[in-house]
């Protein structure tokens, strides 16, 4: 089902046959169209956009995303296209500006393909919540793709397109990166604009890139990092950032951290890539250093105390008022809210609206808010402590590979606790990055997570390059 797609390098070289070769991936988009990746392919403008840079590229414009065929998770705004979010309430919603990232990305030559599906309101770990059907993994369509950004992660992982983006709160492009076998970067908090990224939790959201490899993935990156006076939580001054990324050449200082290896939650064979992983890392001169960061227990239970807190009152402005479905047999103001919200939001959404009100109510603030708040800045602090004395943190990216359809549905407590190694990195705003290491005894992919200290990208993404040129052959 994985098909072959040129390189952006490749396309380069001939940059004529760029047209050629996104009507392809939109005729591929549509013959695996069981996958349910794709929410919207954007047929007309993608094609008009590969004439244009084509072009400019035959004429020897240099443009640093010149042949690279992109999809965006549909929570990201592109002018003029449908913004759902996974969910009935936007209804017919068409954005009436880009993302910065978008802007940033267009104007570097990538061509936008296609938006994505995804866990609604990017509520989920796997999928399965978005209000137009479930997501299925390439590797074995019964099982899940991961997400929330389980239909970005597929179509990079399918050979759709050369790279996408999805949004992270607590994991949702690292899980699903590991679980369909490439590569997928959180960058640190404030690295990217959110401006036109639908929040979830404002202070966890970022804009995050899907890629085959960790190159492809840091010229991305590149290019939609940086300030933006639309987002006032992005860094006022640009961190330098070098035009080519290259395996780290110097011997580094890894943390392992014990709890992690010897987790309860973990399968066999993630704990077998692991162990193989920190093995070679070893015999290539790099120092392996244990650690034990006792408060990184407590990060599921402070991710969902926070993040639906902060998404009972982002998600408040959908109301059928303004825009999107308004239930018709509503007949006052009060009924407006209550019947559209009912049948607008899935269960998901619902249940974190309703534990977000519980936990911010009067008197519950700072018996769970505050002290979650409390909790988190704790995290933070251990895992900002630990990146001085060690170059990265070395973890699996998830405790199992790609799990069934409908297995944990009834089980939303099961389903959270598939991104106990991710929330750290979301809690603390540092950088992390998924690259896959090898697949287990049913072929399914097993990835292996990294973290470095804030604004550390480059050093993040060497090192995910090492890794790519040490695991075992597939």
């Amino acid at each position: 089902m994985l098909q072959r797609l040129p390189s952006p390098s490749e396309i380069r070289q001939n940059p004529r046959r760029l047209p050629n070769i996104v009507s392809k991936s939109l005729a591929t988009a549509r013959e695996l169209g069981t996958l349910g990746a794709f929410l919207t392919l954007l047929d007309e403008r993608a094609l008009q956009s590969s004439v244009e840079v084509s072009e400019k590229l035959a004429n020897g414009e240099h443009l640093p995303l010149g042949g690279f065929i992109v999809a965006v998770k549909d929570n990201i705004s592109v002018k003029g296209v449908p913004l759902t979010c996974g969910s009935r309430i936007l209804g017919k919603h068409l954005s009436t500006f880009s993302a910065t990232a978008i802007e940033r990305l267009e104007a570097a030559g990538a061509v936008v393909l296609a938006k994505t599906n995804l866990d609604e309101f990017a509520m989920g770990s796997s999928n399965e919540n978005s209000a137009f059907g479930p997501v299925s993994n390439p590797f074995d369509p019964s099982r899940v793709p991961g997400g929330s950004s389980g239909g970005s992660a597929v179509a990079v992982s399918a050979g759709i397109c050369h790279v996408s983006l999805g949004s992270e709160t607590g994991g949702s492009v690292r899980q699903p990166a590991s679980f369909c076998g490439i590569c997928g970067l959180k960058p640190t908090y404030g690295r990217v604009s959110r401006y036109g990224l639908v929040a979830f939790g404002s202070s966890l959201d970022q804009i995050s890139p899907f890629a085959r490899n960790c190159s492809d993935l840091y010229d991305v990156f590149r290019v939609i990092a940086g300030a933006d006076p639309r987002d006032a939580t992005t860094k006022n001054t640009d961190v330098p950032i070098t035009k080519e990324l290259s395996e780290t050449k110097r011997k580094l200082r890894i943390g392992v951290i014990r709890d992690f290896v010897e987790h309860d939650a973990l399968e066999l064979e993630v704990v077998s890539s692991l162990r193989d992983c920190i093995s070679r890392l070893t015999a290539n001169g790099h120092e392996i250093i244990e650690l034990q960061l006792p408060s990184l227990g407590y990060s599921i239970p402070v991710y969902y105390i926070v993040a639906p807190a902060e998404a009972s009152s982002n998600l408040a402005r959908f109301d059928g008022v303004r825009y999107g479905y308004r239930h018709p047999e509503a007949t006052d103001l009060a009924s407006v809210y209550d019947l559209t919200r009912e049948c607008g939001f899935g269960a998901e959404v619902r249940r974190r609206i309703m534990l977000g009100t519980y936990v911010l109510s009067s008197g519950f603030y700072d018996s769970y808010y505050m002290t979650a708040l409390r909790v988190r800045a704790k995290i933070a602090k251990e895992l900002s402590h630990a990146l001085q004395s060690v170059d990265v943190l070395l973890t699996p990216t998830t405790p199992t590979t790609a799990f069934y359809q409908g297995e944990k549905l009834d089980d939303p407590l099961s389903m959270y606790l598939s991104d106990i190694f991710t929330v750290p990195a979301s809690l603390a705003g540092i950088p992390a990055v998924s690259v896959p290491w090898s697949k287990d005894g049913k072929g399914l992919p097993i990835g292996i997570q990294l973290m470095a200290n804030y604004f550390c990208e480059e050093l993040l993404l060497s090192t995910g390059k090492l890794i790519e040129s040490i695991r075992p052959k597939q």
